[in-house]
């Protein structure tokens, strides 16, 4: 493994070299435990992006380092945009959760009951994933190529499925109801889906490298993705994630989804109130609580743990759990991880380029080490 440039954007303490040491043989661990290609990792404190470091290749065949301009997938990530884009439109009286997605999008077809926009976001619909139910893909010809660069015909992709379950009857994650909410988000602002995410979410934070990953695209300093087959790492395939742009398709440098993570926690894209409302546990049917909230994981860090968030127990002893927010990505060439604490001003960002990468340790790893200087 070889370890490549640290970029320190400010120096936030007397302790600062100290964390940067600690947040340095951390990743370095990682590296070598999970055999990783490439990393970029970011920190931040205080309310400021404080540090983000790269370490390993961009490109291993080629000798290309990991840089603050390389270029990795966001993958699952891209699902807490499409939330703010839909909950920004929410605060200008543009969308109602409460609607049904089909007076939107009526070319979804109606299923046994109506899906709200609230159901989408908290992965409450029962729209079909990848491996949970029968995936009926649409054949039919399109007269541009590359179609699925529209979100209303990315829709081909699932929209005939049969759902999994009734709404609110269980928490099912799927891509496939993010791409359906992209769509909404796009009636309903009146404006391309990728347009308003450039517009109201990448211009105000200053994200420059934020872009739909177009496979067909030749995108400067994009990483090459690795996997382990047969023991062996080797470069992965190059699939096309067009139609899944707001389920799992956009792509940055560590400074930009650093950024975005700096822009949740300081209310700079949703106001404080409706952050609240996107990162509370929502309930189903049941009244029991899932650990995801309006595009946001819910997560909880305990005892030098990182874990899925659960409800307080009144017989709980000892200091309480730790609320984290956040959102990770797993996708051909990537996995990815944002967590913020919201009490502490602080979070994390990690991206690589390996698919054997477990991210959430990665950032969990990241979030002692900072725990442990806030103390």
């Amino acid at each position: 493994m070889r370890y490549f440039a640290a970029f320190i954007i400010c120096i936030f303490s007397a302790e600062a070299t100290t964390f940067l040491k600690a947040v340095d043989a951390a990743m370095r661990d990682e590296m070598k435990r999970q055999d990783l290609v490439g990393l970029a990792v970011g920190v931040i404190v205080d309310g400021r992006v404080a540090y983000t470091q790269g370490y390993g290749w961009a490109d291993r065949e080629k000798q290309v380092p990991v840089t603050r301009e390389t270029m990795f997938r966001w993958a699952s990530i891209s699902k807490s945009l499409t939330a703010v884009a839909a909950m920004q439109l929410w605060e200008r009286k543009q969308l109602d959760l409460k609607t049904d997605v089909r007076q939107l999008v009526p070319e979804f077809p109606s299923k046994a009951a109506p899906i709200t926009l609230r159901n989408l976001l908290c992965h409450q619909g029962g729209i079909v994933h990848y491996t949970n139910g029968k995936v009926v893909v649409t054949v039919r010809p399109y007269e541009r190529p590359n179609p699925f660069e529209n979100v209303l015909l990315a829709l081909d992709t699932f929209k005939h499925s049969p759902v999994v379950n009734a709404p609110a009857e269980k928490f099912a994650y799927t891509t496939h109801g993010y791409i359906l909410l992209s769509a909404a988000v796009e009636r309903a602002g009146k404006q391309k889906f990728a347009d308003q995410v450039r517009d109201r979410i990448a211009k105000p934070l200053g994200m420059k490298s934020l872009q739909p990953d177009y496979q067909w695209l030749d995108i400067p300093h994009r990483a090459v993705g690795y996997r382990k087959r047969d023991g062996k790492i080797v470069p992965s395939t190059n699939t096309d994630v067009s139609w899944k742009l707001g389920g799992g398709g956009y792509i940055s440098n560590i400074d930009d989804l650093a950024k975005f993570a700096l822009g949740l926690l300081r209310h700079n894209l949703v106001q404080k109130g409706t952050a609240t409302k996107m990162w509370t546990p929502q309930k189903l049917n049941n009244d029991k609580f899932t650990s995801y909230g309006l595009g946001f994981s819910i997560a909880q860090y305990h005892e030098g743990k990182l874990g899925k968030w659960q409800p307080a127990k009144q017989d709980h002893l000892g200091p309480p759990p730790i609320t984290l927010v956040g959102h990770g990505g797993s996708q051909e060439k990537t996995r990815t991880r944002l967590l913020i604490i919201p009490s502490q001003n602080v979070g994390v960002v990690v991206m690589t380029n390996s698919e054997n990468g477990d991210s959430t340790k990665l950032a969990g790893r990241l979030i002692k080490v900072l725990l442990q200087l806030k103390r």
